[in-house]
């Protein structure tokens, strides 16, 4: 296994330079990942790889491109705040789970050497590509044939089916991330969600709590890359903001689409690269 120090160390002497012409590369790609993610969801299909082309190693483009999202996320959580009235009992649960899974994901990938995670990387980026084009229709499958309730207090078996479900997809989340979104409405369908403000201000407040403490996990290991996460994060965060006038204006459809092209070039790239 490979420790944080070791990974620190590793990377003195590979340390990528941010050039200018880099920073308004990734400040650029930011802008339209965050406004992405505010229509549709899939914004690190184009962070991430833009990370690595500017020459930072797969695993600290993983934990940087966290770091830069998270904060575009961050800034939604507000927006969901009347949404997520009677869903106590549900967000504690599942709250302490994402706490819970998030850290193990995080502490899984600061453990894993850059080698293995190369080898991963492409099938990280399938499986969320996969995700993301079949996540409705798993959704829409699940609103069919299963309808439980977490927020009964007597039925523990919501309450357990959904503890164990989120944590596995924290543990995703804290390692990669692609996806999670997608597999967190398709939890909440399972456990009886319908109305769709209610199930995206439950996914809002999760995500982030899940990227929250990969993110400090990731900054107390010091694999942040911290120039380049800086022009992102105000890249995710304009682009976030903007995303609700994009809304307007482009079919969400249209950007799923535009997501899914991005995504399965990405995943062929890697795995042919």
């Amino acid at each position: 296994m490979t420790s944080p120090d070791s990974l620190l160390a590793s990377h003195a002497a590979l340390q990528p330079v941010l050039t200018w012409t880099r920073a308004a590369a990734l400040a650029a790609t930011a802008v339209v990942a965050g406004a992405i993610n505010s229509v549709a969801g899939g914004g690190t299909f184009l962070t991430f790889p833009a990370l690595i082309f500017c020459g930072v190693t797969p695993l600290r483009a993983n934990t940087t491109n966290t770091v830069a999202l998270w904060c575009g996320s961050l800034a939604s959580v507000g927006a969901y705040r009347n949404q997520l009235g009677g869903q106590r009992r549900a967000l504690v649960t599942l709250l302490i789970t994402s706490l819970i899974g998030g850290l193990i994901g995080a502490l899984l990938l600061l453990r894993t050497p850059d080698a293995t995670f190369k080898l991963l990387l492409p099938w990280l980026l399938l499986t969320a590509t996969l995700i993301f084009i079949f996540g409705k229709h798993l959704t829409t499958l699940l609103r069919r044939l299963v309808h439980l309730d977490i927020n009964r207090p007597q039925n523990i078996v919501p309450f357990l089916t959904g503890s164990a479900l989120q944590l596995v997809i924290a543990i995703y989340g804290g390692f990669f991330g692609g996806g999670i979104g997608i597999l967190m409405l398709a939890l909440l369908t399972l456990l009886g969600y319908e109305e769709i403000h209610v199930m995206n201000g439950l996914k809002t407040v999760l995500a982030t709590t899940i990227n929250g403490i990969s993110v400090l996990a990731f900054v107390w290991a010091n694999t942040v890359e911290w120039p380049q996460a800086g022009v992102m994060i105000v890249g995710s965060v304009i682009g976030g903001y903007g995303g609700a006038i994009l809304a307007q204006r482009v079919s969400p459809e249209f950007i799923r689409y535009l997501v899914m092209a991005i995504g399965i070039g990405m995943t062929i790239y890697f795995f042919f690269r």
